[in-house]
């Protein structure tokens, strides 16, 4: 039982994780929570389906599609709505105002194109899993844990390696210093949004191999998101992958001896303590700042 439990909450875990590394990305050029993020996870599930069983399409090319057309809104999100916002040196709340406005816009698109039915990406007939040290995990688990970590460790050497992620780091750290030195802040801001929402979508899809499409499905992503985030310390990329496991441990193992409905609540008591220890960050690690 506790093995099965664990395994679980490592495939919610690295779910976690992947919304928590894009929503973290973004964050570090934007310094708002980005509530918009949920809804491009859900849009990312949305696009897979559409790819797939309406225009039939493979479903690697479904995929990688999806991802670039879940940059594509991410990107199309800070052009429309909060570009204009920064030429006018918004406050934070207005930011914050108008991510709400976008989530809930586009959510609606979504179920006014779609329906809101469930949906499913999985196809043809369950198969029985594989027994490893007293659980068992299926071939699509196996699929969800590997390619969630995989994105995820890609996203990370991005940021630590590349010249656009150095860049990221720049302007996330000194934006005025980014600019004195050349670097183009709405072209790294972009970049950001790119990436962060290919990542968003990539968690929507991968988890919608294991359950159910749904319009409101991207609300409870970016609340585990953002609370993985602040678990792991806001900014702080590895730290988004400890949050992350550490948050689909707790809030599986949490439910052994009490009802699954509980799972919710469990995650907030979570944010409630670890805000309470350390309300500036977690592991040391500073709010807006990150150190690799």
């Amino acid at each position: 039982m506790i093995q099965q439990l664990i395994l679980s909450g490592i495939i919610a875990g690295s779910i976690y994780a992947l919304i928590a590394i894009g929503f973290t990305i973004i964050y570090r050029t934007i310094k708002f929570f980005n509530f918009a993020h949920g809804v491009v996870y859900a849009a990312g599930a949305y696009l897979a389906y559409a790819l797939f069983f309406l225009l039939k399409l493979n479903p690697i090319l479904s995929f990688f599609l999806s991802l670039a057309m879940a940059a594509l809104l991410g990107i199309a999100i800070d052009r429309l709505a909060y570009r204009p916002l920064r030429k006018h040196n918004a406050p934070s709340l207005i930011y914050l105002i108008a991510s709400f406005g976008v989530f809930i816009f586009i959510q609606n698109l979504i179920q006014l194109i779609f329906g809101a039915q469930i949906l499913t990406l999985r196809t043809g007939p369950v198969k029985e899993g594989y027994n490893i040290l007293g659980a068992v995990i299926t071939n699509i688990q196996v699929l969800i844990i590997g390619v969630s970590l995989i994105l995820f460790f890609l996203g990370w050497l991005f940021i630590l390696k590349t010249k656009l992620g150095k860049a990221i780091r720049a302007v996330s750290d000194d934006p005025v210093g980014a600019r004195v030195v050349g670097i183009n802040s709405e072209r790294i801001i972009l970049v950001a949004f790119a990436i962060g929402s290919a990542l968003a979508g990539a968690a929507g899809i991968l988890i919608s191999l294991e359950t159910n499409i749904e319009p409101t499905m991207g609300l409870n992503a970016i609340l585990k998101g953002i609370i993985a985030s602040i678990v792991g310390g806001v900014g702080n990329i590895p730290g988004a992958l400890f949050g992350g496991l550490f948050l689909g441990l707790a809030e599986n193992l949490g439910i052994w001896k009490i009802q699954a409905g509980w799972k919710d609540t469990i995650a907030f008591v979570i944010l409630i303590i670890f805000l309470l220890l350390r309300p500036s960050g977690i592991m040391g690690v500073k709010t807006e700042k990150e150190k690799i």
